[in-house]
């Protein structure tokens, strides 16, 4: 094989058509019975249901937003999140709309005005930055907006309080400054109608491509190029030991009325085992007498019994990867990417952007 690709989710997929593109051929192989990886979706009772928790592809990125739109249909969505906080649904990331749901009128319009001054307007301010501010009122609102919204949740998500982990995952949950109750503010957000699924289809629907799926890699595997986008660690048989990941479980479960709650994403930050419930119909209207909802619970990754989700990001950790790196230095024909190959959060268009990346290293060598 001229290039093996090794993952076909929505990485091995960009990469393998960028490759095809090129006047190259690539066979792409997962061990999985499905395309697209954890962005798989089917449809049931008339419902798009997403397999592995709710995906919704958002980017600022031009060139990324129209090659995954050659593939697909655009329908555009706008992603609201909703948290239980003291029994109220209020807008996340916590805003201005939050602020006067939760306090007092005039508390609400005291501490606006002290946000304003300080940080201006349509501004995120990351929680632990809040909390350092010299001010009452201001530290008032940080630590119950770290109490009823992050702390719980974190515990939760991540299995570790809040300053044990990066400030890059941290500083993804801020105060927002702002009436916008969007979740994403990029420019481009959208759902691809039919599904990722069929996205991904058409993405590797090229004469260049072969898929392989229920095969998954063997060390006697021949070939010029391989890319991998499984995990760094696993491809080194655990030299160093494992590289600590988060996944998730989700319950699935179909109730005989047309909505159960008023968004797609409910958040729970301090109630319940669950972090969050999502309803699939919202996201491309779907008409259905039923509603298909997941709770999501997020466990430790244990190897053989769950899928690898999240990278925990800490010093730690990193100093760990780094010790695969230079063993990865040392093979010039294997290229590592995707969440897992490179042991890194990226949303979907991130990712996509990593293989423009590879593409055009490639170009240079």
């Amino acid at each position: 094989m001229k290039n093996l690709i090794v993952g076909c989710g929505i990485s091995g997929a960009a990469l393998a058509r960028l490759l095809a593109e090129s006047g190259e051929t690539v066979t792409v192989i997962d061990s999985k019975n499905h395309i697209a990886g954890n962005i798989y979706d089917y449809y049931q009772d008339g419902i798009c249901v997403h397999k592995y928790g709710t995906h919704i592809f958002h980017t600022n990125n031009k060139t990324v937003w129209d090659f995954v739109g050659r593939f697909c249909q655009w329908y555009p969505y706008q992603h609201q999140v909703r948290g239980l906080v003291d029994g109220q649904l209020i807008p996340i990331p916590f805003n201005l709309n939050s602020l006067y749901m939760v306090f007092p009128n005039e508390l609400a319009i005291r501490i606006e005005k002290k946000l304003l001054d300080n940080f201006g307007f349509n501004v995120k301010v990351p929680i632990l930055e809040l909390r350092k501010k010299d001010d009452k009122d201001l530290q008032f609102l940080a630590q119950y907006i770290y109490e009823k919204i992050f702390l719980e949740y974190t515990l939760k998500q991540w299995g570790q309080k809040p300053d044990e982990i990066d400030p890059s995952v941290s500083g993804r949950v801020p105060v927002y400054i702002a009436r916008d109750n969007r979740y994403f503010q990029d420019k481009y957000q959208g759902i691809p109608i039919g599904g990722y699924t069929q996205m991904v289809k058409k993405m590797l629907a090229h004469e260049n491509i072969t898929v392989k799926l229920n095969t998954g890699f063997k060390p006697s595997m021949k070939y010029d190029r391989l890319f991998w986008s499984g995990s760094i660690d696993e491809f080194f048989n655990y030299e160093y030991g494992e590289l600590p990941y988060r996944s998730e479980r989700f319950e699935f479960i179909t109730f005989p009325y047309k909505k159960f709650q008023d968004v797609a994403v409910v958040n729970y930050p301090c109630n319940y085992d669950w972090t969050r419930i999502g309803e699939y119909k919202h996201f491309l209207r779907d008409e259905s007498e039923k509603t298909i909802v997941s709770y999501e619970y997020p466990e430790p990754f244990e190897i053989g019994k769950n899928e690898r989700y999240y990278p925990i990001a800490n010093d730690k950790n990193a100093e760990l990867y780094q010790k695969y790196l230079k063993l990865a230095a040392n093979k010039p024909n294997v290229f590592f990417f995707g969440r897992l190959g490179d042991y890194k959060y990226y949303d979907m268009d991130k990712a996509i952007a990593r293989c423009f990346e590879i593409m055009k290293n490639l170009g240079e060598k």
